[in-house]
């Protein structure tokens, strides 16, 4: 018998009151400590080594939202543009048996492109998700469509968030609903994050008192911004203010103790946020097999 090759794919359910919520993996982004801004190099290797790790492994997740009798995605992973260890979410909703005609919205935590690259095929223009309404922040088509802010990007800025955001949305703004704050899904209401990107979103998922907090990207590397939400991100569009929001998120799912999911947590990604003096921890959640 031939050994594995390949991991089984990656497809977790997590039930909400009435809602399920499906975490589906895009893949990983390995990255190292000139993405991080505030924290120096030692120090966050002395968080890596303490957590067991010797890398700087980003997660990229998604989830699928089953709510009254529809089904929305939430981000829609890297496509093609960050290499072959990511982009994996159509194979990954293919064996969840879920066709992407079958999605009516695609809820976006922001335009980056490990979050809206997989809207559309790069080569053909053509919609992934054709019969989905694309939803986002007012504030994310208003900055990656401003010639200014683009003008005093970098090149790579320029190409992999202004330009990527402007193709990949391109097919479905038409029919775009654009959002300030509210419920913008059966059972999930929006909370503007903003810093990370000026439309940076999370979503509070709701049914039956029962709640989950997908925050986005309020954590890229949890080794590190979890016990130092300070540790602020190069990608970050306003740093300091990114900092603030992550900080009012730890606040907030802590004493609320809220169930937390997020774009980088490690797959599955759901779990806990809780004091750790003057810091904070995570606390996975055990895989459940039943729902």
């Amino acid at each position: 018998m031939n050994a594995p090759t390949q991991q089984i794919p990656a497809v977790y359910h997590r039930r909400i009151g009435d809602i399920v919520v499906t975490a589906l993996a895009d893949g990983v982004a390995i990255r190292d400590h000139k993405m991080m801004i505030g924290v120096s190099e030692d120090e966050g290797a002395q968080h890596l080594q303490a957590a067991f790790r010797d890398h700087f492994a980003l997660s990229i997740n998604t989830f699928l939202i089953h709510s009254a009798e529809r089904l929305a995605l939430i981000d829609t992973g890297s496509g093609t543009y960050l290499g072959p260890d990511a982009g994996h979410l159509p194979s990954n909703l293919r064996a969840a048996g879920v066709d992407p005609a079958a999605i009516d919205t695609v809820l976006l935590t922001h335009m980056h492109p490990d979050h809206s690259a997989g809207l559309t095929n790069r080569d053909t223009g053509a919609k992934h998700f054709p019969n989905a309404q694309l939803v986002a922040h007012e504030n994310e088509p208003k900055h990656w469509f401003d010639d200014g802010a683009m003008s005093r990007a970098s090149e790579r800025e320029r190409v992999m968030m202004f330009q990527q955001a402007r193709d990949q949305t391109a097919p479905y703004l038409a029919k775009m609903r654009r959002f300030t704050d509210g419920e913008v899904f059966p059972g999930v209401t929006a909370l503007p994050c903003p810093g990370h990107t000026p439309g940076h979103t999370a979503y509070m998922i709701s049914s039956n008192d029962e709640t989950l907090l997908i925050w986005g990207d309020i954590v890229h590397i949890p080794e590190v911004q979890v016990p130092r939400p300070d540790v602020s991100m190069v990608v970050d569009v306003d740093p300091a203010m990114a900092a603030t929001s992550r900080k009012r998120m730890f606040d907030m799912a802590a004493s609320e103790r809220l169930l937390v999911t997020g774009m980088h947590l490690h797959y599955p990604g759901f779990g806990h946020v809780a004091r750790d003096g003057d810091s904070w921890r995570f606390a996975p959640e055990p895989w459940a097999q039943g729902m």
